[in-house]
């Protein structure tokens, strides 16, 4: 497949890339960018590894290929200090000791960080929704669910502060 251009917002940055219109946008933060916080695991778009925002959702850049960036606003983890959010979450989850190696923690940080985004008082079920696509080989989930429920008690108690 022919070399194409597509120009889309990387982290806030105008970026341009050539790349075949069916190149996984995976490989391109990772091997073109160098962003590497992104990981290229399943790359069937099962286990979350690879989650990045595109225009404020989270998906799998494993399953997003170059042709659907053309004008696009994408959001690594590298990206995510932009919201203040991200923080609370990364926080939350390192108090929680969620992660043993690590590898899942981005996508997971990315996903958490769009649903406090979109919903800032999300209850259980709606953190499990959002995990549902995140897979973490290391450790049981309740670390990590009791991490997302710890910033969602951060955001709501900095909410409060803030009135």
């Amino acid at each position: 497949m022919s070399r194409e251009t597509v120009s889309f917002r990387l982290n806030g940055a105008p970026v341009t890339v050539a790349a075949a219109a069916d190149r996984r946008l995976v490989d391109i933060l990772r091997d073109d960018l160098a962003l590497t916080a992104t990981k290229a695991a399943c790359r069937v778009g099962r286990c979350g590894s690879c989650m990045v925002l595109v225009n404020g959702e989270a998906v799998n850049s494993c399953l997003t290929m170059a042709w659907q960036l053309d004008g696009a606003d994408v959001v690594s983890a590298e990206g995510l200090a932009a919201f203040p959010e991200a923080d609370l979450v990364r926080s939350a989850l390192a108090a929680e000791v969620s992660f043993q190696c690590g590898y899942c923690a981005p996508g997971f940080t990315v996903a958490l960080t769009a649903l406090l985004k979109s919903n800032p008082t999300p209850d259980e079920a709606d953190i499990k929704a959002a995990l549902e696509g995140n897979i973490c080989r290391c450790t049981g989930y309740l670390s990590i669910l009791r991490g997302a429920q710890a910033a969602v008690a951060a955001l709501a108690a900095q909410q409060t502060a803030a009135e």
